[in-house]
């Protein structure tokens, strides 16, 4: 058996990975995995990760081989490499691209794979085969082109996932260029980021998911992408703090006619050769029982290009929409791919797989985001707060623990301690909210405030009026607060990676004096949030940051 005490990677034969943190390779063996396995779990000595199929698809689809992960494995393994797990491997890693599809004639397209009898395989498949038109031959079938989608969609199901060599509509062209000058331009990884998705113009270029830390340049990526395609370009987001952000980036930072940019929201609706809309907005309805009545409106203009910005919250019906605009080029924004609801083979299919994508920490050694510290600081639950949590149902205790008042004094010390930076508080419970806003002495953003009274609280923080306000949940994602330094995080959803990854980011923008960042949790020890805690965790354990934990008595003054 070959064994190097030396190595700290522990591999089994289940597809899981044992990850020892103390050792001097930890952070080299942490960065040679992460293009092809997911972490599980990171408590303080041995990280758990996890190989699966969406995550070696990925690592194919971006030009990882079988061989390349096979090397990896063996150099850094403490034991022998299990030799089931390397069969697997390569099984599943080669199982990406055996199925094409290509265009074929009129309004059909076709599946096509080298082996006849995959092809047999598939045919047989009762959820691919009620979606084909008919055999062509051997090697192939065809489909209606409507039917790409959800083609897609059966294949990965199957263990095939497909490539998509069928090309794409060109749109309406549109004249416009990114803006570059002394001031601005094109950052190294933002032009490999257009140049990964863009596959120089090839079939094969046109669909797939950027994904880059918030406060990165992930809207300039979107931006460099138009200035290639050259078409009309629809953009889906989160809201309407995002619809207007994106707006004022486009006209300062593209030569583009200001009429030419349109928002589709539910204060306006436009339909111009660069618009912007809402993910609300697609998938609003009068009740279950009617359409989508804005999928109509914006599916029947000629898009060349379709950018969906945090691509991580796509809600599922609009997956529906996505899979009937497949002849579209699709570009995914995101800083994580984890989804809550699981449904990372959607966004592989439907929107492309994972075509770039660098460690957070990478971009903050070249100066691009803010260092940043991340700390958890514990406190007790004490007195009425203890027996309300001891006597809960067990549904109702995370909530308990998330608004434990004895998290206030420790939301005053950190204020206290950070005179001189802009810090934002930010929770998921609103009664909980107004209570520390009325004790800290700042103004409170939350769903009910209204758009015009958020963009002049906003504008009153950026300019240095305000140094301390109070967010809810709408300020996880789409706020550009660049001097935003300091986050505090009182409460949050069950354990998110998600929400985790958009609040670290507000506060990663550089900073103009070359301030790092700093990132604090408080978790009321002993209770179902300090569990939930540790799965948030993961999301910055995987991109590199030390997350140091504190007793409340522990905070420097």
């Amino acid at each position: 058996m070959n064994y190097n005490p030396t190595n700290p990677l522990i591999i089994q034969s289940d597809m899981t990975m044992l990850l020892e943190v103390d050792s001097p390779l930890y952070e080299e063996v942490r960065d040679a995995v992460a293009p092809f396995a997911e972490i599980v779990k990171s408590p303080e000595h041995v990280h758990t990760y996890r190989i699966t199929p969406i995550s070696l698809w990925n690592a194919a689809s971006s030009g990882v081989s079988p061989e390349a992960v096979r090397e990896r494995l063996l150099q850094f393994s403490r034991y022998e490499v299990p030799h089931n797990l390397l069969v697997e491997i390569k099984d599943i890693m080669g199982r990406f691209g055996q199925v094409r599809i290509e265009s074929h004639e009129d309004t059909l397209l076709a599946i096509v794979t080298e082996d006849p009898l995959l092809m047999e395989q598939l045919y047989h498949t009762d959820a691919i085969r009620e979606l084909l038109a008919e055999r062509i031959g051997p090697r192939s079938a065809s489909f209606q082109a409507i039917n790409r989608g959800l083609i897609k969609q059966a294949l990965i199901k199957t263990g095939y996932p497909a490539v998509d060599a069928a090309g794409y509509a060109e749109g309406l062209p549109l004249d416009m260029s990114l803006r570059q000058s002394d001031l601005f331009t094109l950052r190294p990884y933002q032009n490999m980021a257009r140049d990964a998705f863009y596959k120089g113009g090839s079939a094969l270029g046109g669909n797939g998911v950027v994904v880059l830390p918030c406060g990165s340049g992930k809207t300039v990526v979107g931006m460099a992408v138009m200035d290639l395609i050259k078409a009309h370009t629809l953009i889906l987001t989160t809201g309407i703090t995002a619809i207007r952000q994106w707006k004022r980036e486009l006209i300062e930072k593209m030569e583009l006619n200001p009429e030419d940019v349109g928002e589709y929201s539910g204060e306006v609706k436009e339909i111009r050769p660069v618009t912007i809309t809402t993910y609300q907005i697609m998938t609003h309805r009068k009740s279950r029982d009617h359409e989508f009545g804005h999928f109509k409106a914006v599916n029947d203009h000629a898009w060349g290009l379709l950018i969906y910005d945090e691509v991580h919250l796509l809600p599922a019906q609009v997956f529906r929409f996505t899979a009937s605009l497949q002849a579209i080029r699709r570009l995914g924004l995101t800083a994580t791919l984890v989804r809550e609801d699981g449904r990372e083979e959607d966004v592989f299919s439907l929107i492309g797989p994972k075509c770039y994508d660098v460690p957070w920490k990478v971009i903050e050694k070249q100066g691009f985001i803010a260092e940043a510290e991340c700390f958890e600081i514990r406190t007790d639950i004490k007195g009425d707060a203890r027996f309300a949590y001891v006597s809960a149902e067990q549904r109702q205790r995370f909530r308990v623990a998330s608004e434990n008042p004895g998290k206030n004094p420790i939301i005053q010390k950190l204020v206290a301690k950070h005179p001189h930076d802009k810090i934002l508080i930010i929770g998921q419970y609103l009664d909980q909210l107004h209570a520390i806003a009325l004790a800290v002495g700042a103004p409170i953003i939350t769903g009910k405030t209204t758009q015009p009274e958020r963009e002049a609280l906003y504008h009153r923080f950026r300019d240095g009026a305000l140094s301390v306000l109070v967010v809810s949940s709408v300020a996880n994602f789409a706020i550009d607060l660049p001097d935003a330094s300091v986050a505090i995080q009182v409460s949050g959803k069950f354990g998110s990676r998600q929400e985790e990854a958009q609040r670290l980011g507000r506060i990663l923008r550089p900073k103009s004096d070359a301030r790092g960042a700093r990132f604090y949790t408080i978790v009321t020890r002993d209770t179902d949030e300090q569990d939930f805690a540790l799965k948030r965790q993961l999301f910055l354990t995987e991109q590199g940051y030390n997350y140091t934990i504190l007793n409340e008595d522990e905070i420097d003054g």
